[in-house]
């Protein structure tokens, strides 16, 4: 038999609509799946916007304050899709609400917000899950397998790529994305954060690193109405930009392996350059995320002159065969939520994790104060934690 979960979606901008989608779609992936979500109600203070997801994805109803989803007995469940700066509040309230949460990240604005939440779904005994979703993609899945093999023999050297220009036009609204007290920080919490998640779910734990930032955009106009992902705005007020654009960081894994995380915002010519790069003592291993199924593989062993293959994943790799008969047969970004949300509600029906969890999110968030401590001193740093 089974089971309905009513669930909540706070904050209804793009991720907030990407979450609802995935709740929809998970059944038809995963038939098996012991819960089925109901769409329950919908928070967002925008006027009019959570009374457009409800007609559009059918929520029984709708709030402009988050505070009545955490006291609405009908939820069970929270999809957390708010900015960084109320992560925090609402994730600790859902949470001693006895709501389980499936929040993005970087949960807050420091790890010390991200493990406030992390200790409060502790405390409740309910699950958190975190917006991980590139760990996700059966490719990156293949090639965490195919490292722990052995096959490239003992990783060397990495690198991180995130590059994008979604706020690259100067004409881009100055939102709460870009102020230190609402957005925290501005490329660590947005790109490297999924950077540091990616690093440490394919090699271990980052001991310490060195980082540089900087701001290539200085000032922005502030919005005159209200906005929904990354929006344009001219006419408006101007104002500073108050957290970086760009990251460099190097790495030192507790592994002995060294690596590079560069991370930017305002790349003109970038859209979603996201992907890796893993050297081993006896080949390599490449994943770009704009050929999301693929694979660049290099094993053997010649060393010198070893060719690459191209490798499309397939049914055997990670979830690809909740989604696609055979390889080569592509997967989308909205597959990886979809992904992200079986994955949630099966530890809600089992009470097991599975998937990114809200520990993972705090060992993300104390690498990026890693960065930020490093970039402030130009010295190397110890990230908090790391064993």
């Amino acid at each position: 038999m089974v089971d309905t979960l009513g669930v909540a979606v706070v904050g209804f901008g793009w991720m907030g609509r990407v979450h609802t989608q995935a709740y929809a779609r998970v059944r038809h992936h995963y038939p098996r799946l012991a819960v089925r979500p109901e769409p329950v109600t919908v928070a967002d203070e925008v006027p009019g916007r959570a009374e457009e997801a409800a007609a559009q994805f059918g929520f029984a109803s709708t709030s402009r304050d988050w505070r009545e989803v955490a006291a609405d007995p009908r939820v069970e469940a929270v999809s957390i899709t708010a900015p960084n700066f109320l992560h925090r509040e609402i994730g600790v309230a859902m949470a001693e609400a006895g709501k389980h949460l499936w929040i993005e990240k970087p949960v807050g604005l420091s790890s010390e917000d991200a493990r406030a939440v992390a200790d409060a779904v502790a405390k409740a005994g309910v699950q958190g899950a975190v917006g991980f979703n590139y760990r996700n993609a059966p490719a990156v899945e293949a090639a965490r397998d195919l490292i722990a093999s052995g096959e490239i023999g003992t990783v060397t050297h990495v690198r991180f790529r995130l590059f994008s220009d979604y706020a690259a036009h100067p004409e881009g609204a100055l939102t709460w994305r870009y102020e230190r007290e609402r957005g925290g920080s501005g490329v660590l919490g947005d790109l490297a954060s999924h950077g540091a998640d990616l690093a440490r779910f394919l090699l271990g734990d980052i001991a310490s690193l060195a980082a540089d930032t900087a701001v290539f955009v200085p000032e922005r106009a502030r919005p005159v109405g209200a906005t929904a992902g990354h929006s344009r705005a001219s006419g408006g007020e101007p104002g500073p930009v108050e957290n970086e654009d760009y990251v460099n960081c190097l790495l030192r894994f507790a592994s002995g392996a060294r690596g590079v995380l560069e991370a930017c915002r305002v790349s003109v010519g970038e859209q979603n350059n996201y992907g890796f790069e893993v050297h081993g003592t006896k080949g390599a291993v490449f994943w770009d995320f704009r050929r999301m199924n693929e694979l660049g593989v290099s094993r053997g062993t010649s060393y010198q002159d070893q060719p690459v293959s191209t490798v499309y994943v397939g049914p055997g790799a990670g979830e690809f065969g909740a989604f696609q008969p055979g390889a080569a047969n592509a997967m989308g970004y909205d597959d990886l939520k979809v992904i992200e949300a079986h994955r949630f509600l099966r530890s809600v029906a089992e009470g097991v994790p599975h998937g990114a969890t809200l520990a993972d999110a705090v060992a993300a968030a104390a690498v990026l104060d890693a960065m930020v401590r490093s970039a402030a001193d130009g010295t190397w740093v110890t990230v908090e934690g790391a064993s």
